[in-house]
């Protein structure tokens, strides 16, 4: 009789075991990581296409809530967001950066890249290792890559052309807020003014501005080339943000995580950087069609005035030694 009993209390006791497992198997699934990535651009920007991308790419194991328009944190105060703990992601500039580890305005200095590719090379080179890893242990943001979009032109709402820095004295040239960008308004001869990115039309409308630089795509998906009467080709900066992460939620993941997101990130900003160089080579003409002047200022002229403005200047004082050379020569 106890045998049977106890046959039967292990039976029961089986059963209860498996019950116990059915129930409990899906809870203990891991959860997928979710990742709040915020960005200033539009939905309608090539870039938007670019995160949902990532986010595809990342569907299984993780959930990427993307934010654009600046809806969730305005421009310039992503970084901090990052480091409060209270975004994972952001698509920020470098001059953001550059505000907290003062060796990276140098990144964002006039003429120093030539094009995406040099950007591209820069931040898979050992030099560009050394500043991704400052922003890491300064910044708190682990850098994932460059997003391009686009060398910046000068568009303007008046009729007189541009040739050199001189042409631009007093000229009130919208630039984001921030010393660095402000700055970098100054090495092109004009009067810097900051103006948030969302108000860049309206201020043109208004004449609060005489003009603003910005990526001929961006001119594009802002409409900004409604209210402007010309762009002058100074190509004086290589645009690109970058796709980062908080160092922080990094940290957090496991090391196959990690090459899963930067696999993602590779893929996405990849296609974007295409897409960006195929429509920056049609804007021009549609632009014209449109009625705008487009032309090409003496870029020689505007190149040595900004870098002396720059080699001058306090920013320069925080730039490692050489380093002018070394991005020069990848």
């Amino acid at each position: 009789m106890m045998m049977e009993l106890s046959r039967r209390m292990f039976l029961a006791g089986s059963v209860a075991l498996g019950a116990m497992m059915v129930v409990s198997g899906p809870a203990l699934a891991q959860e997928p990581v979710t990742l709040k990535l915020s960005a200033v651009f539009s939905e309608q920007d090539i870039r938007a296409g670019m995160v949902k991308m990532f986010a595809d790419e990342l569907k299984d194991g993780f959930k990427v809530e993307p934010f654009f328009g600046g809806t969730l944190f305005k421009q310039g105060t992503e970084l901090v967001a990052l480091q409060r703990g209270n975004l994972q992601m952001g698509n920020i500039a470098p001059q953001d950066i550059a505000k907290q580890v003062p060796e990276w305005s140098v990144l964002t200095s006039a003429y120093l890249f030539r094009d995406a590719a040099h950007v591209r090379a820069f931040f898979a080179s050992e030099l560009g290792a050394e500043f991704k890893k400052m922003a890491e242990e300064k910044a708190g943001v682990h850098i994932l890559g460059p997003t391009y979009f686009g060398a910046r032109q000068v568009g303007l709402k008046g009729d007189k052309k541009i040739t050199t820095p001189a042409d631009l004295s007093g000229v009130k040239l919208r630039m984001p807020g921030g010393d660095a960008w402000q700055f970098l308004g100054e090495a092109l001869g004009a009067n810097p003014v900051p103006v948030a990115y969302a108000e860049v039309y309206t201020a043109l409308q208004t004449g609060a501005i005489d003009g603003q630089d910005n990526p001929l795509p961006n001119v594009k998906n802002m409409k900004f080339y409604e209210v402007m009467s010309q762009i002058v080709m100074t190509s004086h900066l290589i645009g690109y943000d970058l796709l980062t992460i908080s160092a922080e939620t990094w940290k957090s993941l496991l090391p196959e995580q990690q090459a899963k997101v930067q696999a993602a990130a590779d893929k996405a900003m990849q296609w974007s950087e295409e897409q960006h160089i195929a429509q920056e080579k049609t804007l021009v003409e549609e632009f014209k069609a449109a009625g705008l002047q487009i032309y090409e200022p003496d870029v020689a002229a505007f190149r040595k005035f900004a870098q002396e403005k720059y080699l001058a200047s306090d920013l320069a004082k925080s730039w490692p030694e050489g380093i002018l050379d070394k991005v020069g020569a990848l």
